[in-house]
């Protein structure tokens, strides 16, 4: 059966939530496990597409991951400057992963920012230890972008984001 990417739906949102939550504890990337403030975020699905689109990764009706994709100006953009698209918050069930669900879902947002009026590039921010993320991210060809590298918790010393971009047109 094939992946098809799509918006997900409302009464999927749960499910979503949970996915994102539970790719992100499982690969020890929230820093307080179950009472990191983040994991709230990650469930909170219908306030994300709220505000930005959530696109999800199905076979069947089986969802296998997700993505936030927030256009230029959307409130969902952590890094994202003016005439720049954001993704957020990917994640793939991890019973799914190497299957091609992560990749589909990224060049979904590709697709997207490409088809935005005014959209010169889509840039994100990754963690440090991801790094099967960072090789999806250059084979498709976004790069490093070191001098947009931040932290969301400047309490927090020890968190930096790195970033990412690609261009998607040259701005005169």
């Amino acid at each position: 059966m094939d992946i098809v990417i799509r918006t997900a739906r409302p009464e999927e949102y749960r499910v979503v939530g949970e996915i994102a939550a539970q790719a992100y504890l499982g690969d020890g990337l929230l820093d307080f496990g179950e009472s990191d403030a983040y994991l709230g975020r990650l469930r909170d699905v219908a306030g994300r597409a709220a505000v930005a689109e959530v696109l999800v990764a199905v076979e069947g009706d089986r969802v296998l991951g997700s993505v936030t994709f927030a256009a230029d100006g959307s409130p969902m953009a952590d890094s994202a400057r003016a005439g720049e698209a954001e993704i957020r918050m990917l994640a793939v069930a991890r019973e799914a992963r190497g299957r091609g669900a992560g990749e589909a879902l990224v060049r979904a947002c590709v697709g997207r920012a490409r088809a935005a009026e005014g959209c010169a590039r889509l840039v994100l921010s990754t963690q440090r230890t991801m790094h099967s993320a960072h090789r999806l991210y250059e084979r498709l060809g976004f790069t490093r972008t070191p001098d947009r590298d931040w932290n969301p918790f400047p309490e927090l010393d020890d968190i930096r984001l790195l970033t990412y971009e690609l261009t998607l047109r040259h701005t005169p």
